[in-house]
């Protein structure tokens, strides 16, 4: 019988409140705290508590602090990735990012969500659906990426747009629901 988080990473039904998942989180939540409390000169520091709780980090990685995550561990970054203050990455399950992306202040990329029926709902269940990004990818302020979404590569989000669908290479895109506004001139 799989355990809660096999179940997790397979994108099954789960239950959030186990105590391995719990534990995990608890171990990143220790991690992020240290990271959110370094100073700007710290950035030696900062980086080797990112290797640390990251799964997968690339070349010349910077996360402005704060910065929040459930596990770390299923966060695959490329090369050159930026993140500005306040972003969050609920990662119950993969959150994949190409290299030179950069992500402006307070986006939220959201792989978790819970069930529709509210008997289930209620039952302290969750489930989740991957993220995956492109290369040279930039997502403005405020954005909500949800449960699911693949965005091409060399796109742009609008900021505060709440992309709920995949949105293709080569294009910008914006808005709640956000839609793609026009394709980029290659």
């Amino acid at each position: 019988m799989p355990t809660e988080k096999e179940k997790m990473l397979q994108g099954a039904p789960y239950r959030v409140f186990d105590p391995e998942l719990k534990l995990e989180r608890r171990k990143a939540r220790k991690l992020l705290s240290r990271f959110n409390n370094t100073k700007d000169r710290q950035s030696k520091k900062r980086q080797k508590i990112l290797k640390k709780l990251v799964g997968r980090m690339g070349e010349n990685v910077s996360i402005t602090p704060p910065f929040y995550c459930d596990y770390g561990y299923n966060i695959s970054l490329g090369d050159q990735v930026y993140f500005n203050t306040g972003c969050i990455i609920m990662d119950v399950m993969p959150v994949t990012i190409g290299s030179n992306f950069l992500c402006g202040p307070r986006v939220q990329l959201l792989t978790a969500s819970h069930p529709m029926d509210a008997v289930e709902r209620s039952s302290g269940k969750a489930i989740g659906k991957p993220i995956t990004i492109g290369d040279q990818v930039w997502v403005g302020a405020g954005s909500i990426i949800c449960p699911g979404v693949t965005i091409g590569s060399r796109t742009v989000i609008g900021a505060g747009s709440v992309v709920t669908k995949n949105i293709p290479s080569d294009c910008v895109a914006a808005g709640n629901p956000c839609k793609v506004i026009r394709m980029s001139e290659q």
